[in-house]
């Protein structure tokens, strides 16, 4: 990695969770330049601009979010067991989640829905990519009889919803158990 770029990762990883808890709007350059230690003329000589930074913190933060429950799915054969992977991560790790503000994709969808084309893109991939991964693991799991399920759009949209929903709903009322609660529920269904 040639000094840019690191330099740019640097950036990236110190603002990440600035940019998640603050919002695209909420985080002003003296956030950056206070989390960096750089100058404004550091993070505009390795960035076009404050979107560009919040793009890459996003990408960043999905990374980071993504990448436990990559390791676990690869894991295990059953499409069962590996929805199961999904709800466990965010039984088990909804501190560290909540620690970075909460969801990316959530949070990023939120303050970018109606203003921020760019960070609205991104989220949409990003949902759309765990929404295929999903369908995938359900598609195959009902080919192998491993699951029982009737409609897979259905369960993928509700899926990702209740764990979205849930982690807005737990953190915001700071009461973790209603995050636990709808995992089990969905477990339970996919247990059956």
């Amino acid at each position: 990695m040639v000094r840019s770029e690191k330099t740019r990762q640097f950036i990236i990883e110190k603002t990440a969770t600035i940019f998640n808890k603050k919002g695209y709007i909420g985080t002003y350059l003296s956030d950056l330049t206070n989390a960096t230690g750089l100058t404004k003329g550091s993070i505009y000589g390795n960035f076009k601009d404050k979107n560009e930074v919040a793009v890459e913190a996003f990408r960043y933060n999905y990374k980071q979010l993504t990448k436990d429950i990559a390791l676990k799915l690869e894991q295990v054969d059953r499409s069962d067991e590996q929805l199961l992977v999904f709800l466990d991560f965010y039984k088990r790790e909804y501190r560290k989640v909540f620690e970075n503000g909460g969801c990316a994709i959530l949070n990023t969808a939120v303050d970018a829905d109606d203003g921020n084309e760019l960070l609205k893109e991104e989220v949409v991939k990003a949902l759309q990519s765990w929404r295929k991964t999903i369908e995938e693991i359900v598609e195959e799991g009902i080919k192998k009889s491993e699951l029982k399920i009737n409609n897979t759009a259905d369960f993928v949209i509700k899926m990702i919803a209740m764990i979205e929903g849930s982690i807005m709903l737990a953190k915001v009322l700071n009461e973790p158990q209603i995050l636990v609660k709808n995992m089990t529920l969905l477990e339970e269904e996919i247990k059956e």
